[in-house]
């Protein structure tokens, strides 16, 4: 049947099970809007107030399923300002299609009126991308676009395209989207064997989780895989909710936030088994440091990972899930008592505590955590409040903890907890937020109330940039330089100013009964929460240095 490049981009969208879209039109998409409009009752678009909004929202959709996010935007500024998502969810391995349209086929490379070549912005950012000049290619284009997205290693696609393809037409035949199937081709005996006999050689293994055990749904095989190998498992920021927070065996986060037991543990062992994990700079501090007396095991979907930041002993490439599944099935149940006592000693003398007078963030995550009985999507912005929701919610569940990990991204987490509760509408969504992040885009607050989404938006309201406040004061001589919010922005007048409700809480008494209120609103609520300006992150690992190093408050006071 002869369909207009408009109709055969959401008949595509359908094939791939699409029911949600995040975007903001504009003239160079108004075809495509148009159909869309036809379709209002198959396909619901949500209207972010900004094209980055759309973006993060896709990507919190897709972090909160592991179905392929989709965010739409016009031309020029509009597809530039889907930039910071598309990178977002790069660095972090989320599948998303960003399907932009751009100026006619005529017009390319004229610098036309809202003309931008955003494939080329876009390369270093993608996995892949395309411009689809054809109206015949069109529909060969979205579906390859979305294999791409998912398969293997996950990540964000492009896909451009002129508004004269929107109108033109072209044959279309309807196909069934198919599940892809998972990487197995370099699972090889050779690199099974080879990883069996490192850790039945090891005395003192120890587990390091990444977003990749998230990503692969491994998180039955992965316990299997540490009770067999019978070791201590530390996470990344990626990793959270792999596995278990409360199993007798984790010992936290590694890396420079990470616990002392986790950061000691791995500079200690003798075999380090990195499980979908990249080895960021984040994690490994000193890479000359770390892990010295270790020989290093790495499992990843990716061959590029392997041996790019640590230098690996042997490997196994290929789908988490289905690596764990085969070792389990071929090593022999290990003990290593006299290790896993040696660790947990160290879990006992080193745990994470805070000052307990007065409002904190480590306190008020752990009354989110308790009042949501563990049982909440927490999303975060960057910064302070994010390590502390990584250190203080005990995370039982992959897909769970939603944040941006390797770009950093100040401003994420408002579209990304709207996107989560448009996935996931029966369960409760909380986002962190400090005060500067907040700023950045708490223009969506107006989207959360106009999808009446019962989202519940804590700002940890210290009135500075906190952690590179807490640089500043540890290795920059306390030259506060740009980092005091100063000025008078009053965040519950703001929400309710969007048509959201606004309370505020200075104290431990008043949080935890504003958040009980707001767990029992069915409209978006914000608390500013006012904490002290220079409540810090402990541990700490200082740049340059080795995790071993890793120090607290109570090692600067002796």
């Amino acid at each position: 049947m002869q369909l207009t490049g408009a109709q055969i981009v959401v008949e595509c969208l359908k094939e791939q099970g699409v029911d949600t879209v995040f975007g903001y039109p504009g003239g160079a998409i108004l075809n495509l809007y148009d159909e869309l409009y036809k379709h209002r009752d198959e396909i619901r678009h949500v209207l972010t107030s900004h094209e980055q909004g759309a973006s993060h929202a896709a990507d919190g959709y897709a972090r909160s399923t592991g179905k392929v996010g989709v965010c739409l935007a016009t031309s020029g500024p509009g597809a530039t300002n889907l930039v910071t998502g598309i990178a977002t969810a790069y660095m972090d391995s989320v599948p998303l299609v960003a399907i932009t349209c751009n100026v006619g086929v005529s017009l390319l490379g004229k610098d036309s009126f809202q003309e931008i070549d955003i494939a080329g912005i876009t390369t270093p950012i993608t996995k892949h991308n395309f411009i689809v000049k054809d109206v015949a290619n069109l529909a060969g284009t979205i579906r390859r676009a979305f294999r791409i997205a998912s398969k293997g290693r996950p990540g964000p696609v492009l896909v451009d395209i002129p508004k004269d393809v929107t109108a033109n037409k072209a044959e279309f035949a309807p196909i069934t989207a198919q599940q892809e199937d998972r990487e197995t081709e370099q699972i090889t005996e050779q690199a099974i064997e080879r990883a069996v006999q490192l850790i039945q050689e090891s005395q003192r293994p120890y587990l390091f989780v990444g977003g990749g055990a998230v990503i692969s749904e491994a998180s039955q095989e992965l316990l299997e895989f540490a009770e067999r190998v019978h070791a201590p498992v530390a996470d990344s920021l990626m990793g959270k909710g792999a596995f278990d927070g409360h199993h007798g065996l984790y010992t936290g986060m590694l890396g420079m936030h990470g616990t002392k037991t986790s950061n000691y543990g791995v500079s200690e062992c003798d075999l380090l088994i990195g499980i979908g994990v990249r080895f960021s700079d984040r994690v490994t501090g000193n890479a000359r440091k770390f892990a010295q007396h270790a020989r290093i095991l790495q499992f990843d979907v990716d061959p590029a990972e392997i041996n790019k930041n640590v230098v690996t002993d042997a490997h196994i490439i290929g789908d988490i899930r289905e690596i764990l599944a085969a070792l389990n099935g071929r090593l022999p149940q290990q003990d290593h008592t006299p290790w896993i006592e040696k660790i947990m000693g160290y879990k006992a003398a080193y745990p994470l505590t805070y000052h307990s007078q007065g409002l904190t963030g480590p306190y008020l995550v752990e009354e989110i955590y308790r009042q949501t009985q563990g049982d909440a999507i927490i999303v975060t912005e960057v910064g302070q409040h994010q390590m502390w929701a990584a250190q203080f919610y005990k995370y039982s569940k992959p897909r769970t903890l939603i944040t941006s990990g390797g770009l950093g991204t100040m401003g994420y987490g408002l579209g990304a907890a709207i996107g989560a509760q448009m996935a996931n509408p029966g369960r409760r969504v909380v986002n962190i937020a400090g005060d500067g992040c907040f700023r950045m885009n708490m223009n969506e607050m107006a989207t959360a109330v106009r999808q009446k989404l019962p989202l519940i938006e804590v700002v940890v309201n210290n009135r500075v940039l906190g952690m590179v406040r807490q640089w500043q004061t540890l290795f920059y001589d306390r030259h506060y330089s740009a980092t005091v919010l100063d000025d008078s922005v009053d965040f519950v007048k703001l929400a309710e100013a969007m048509g959201a409700k606004g309370l505020r809480a200075a104290t431990q008494e008043e949080f935890a009964s504003a958040f009980a209120e707001a767990l029992s609103s069915d409209m978006p609520v914000l608390i500013d929460c006012v904490i002290a300006s220079d409540d810090k992150v402990w541990p700490m690992v200082a740049p340059g240095d080795a995790i071993s190093k890793a120090f607290s408050e109570e090692d600067l006071e002796k």
